[in-house]
């Protein structure tokens, strides 16, 4: 009977720090679009791992790095008028495990001229209590 209530214990503990991991991702990509909605690239970026490890996908294939994707989000989006107003629908947020999530979702950008838009898929990871973005792939 202890041993019954114990692993109950332990599971709904697990259930709730899960529980908390989802509204913080959301946190993290809420952050990001109000970020690129100022047209602050630099703020938006914070929701990626810095690292040269960080992988984004995207038209042009495969690339590598935190500096790497932050200069190709400049060479894209050069002023506010070009970021325009980004508008994230969530579709999924699946925690993988304790320090990995995937998240589905679609995204538009709200502009003078056009209305350009796609899907992603993120890999996150819980790094140093914080959760970041480790892989982007955007169409």
């Amino acid at each position: 009977m202890k041993t019954r209530l114990l692993l109950g214990l332990l599971l709904m503990l697990a259930l709730n720090g899960f529980a908390q991991d989802k509204p913080a991702i959301l946190k993290v990509l809420e952050t990001q679009r109000q970020a690129w909605n100022r047209g602050d690239l630099e703020g938006y970026m914070q929701g990626y791992w810095k690292s040269d490890s960080l992988l984004f996908v995207g038209k042009s294939g495969p690339k590598y790095g935190w500096q790497t994707t932050l200069d190709n989000y400049k060479s894209g989006y050069p002023d506010k008028a070009a970021m325009g107003q980004l508008v994230f629908k969530i579709l999924k947020v699946q925690l993988l495990d304790k320090t990995n999530a995937f998240v589905l979702g679609g995204w538009q950008l709200q502009r003078d001229r056009d209305a350009p838009g796609g899907y992603f898929t993120l890999l996150l990871r819980k790094i140093n209590g914080e959760w970041k973005v480790v892989a982007d792939h955007s169409s």
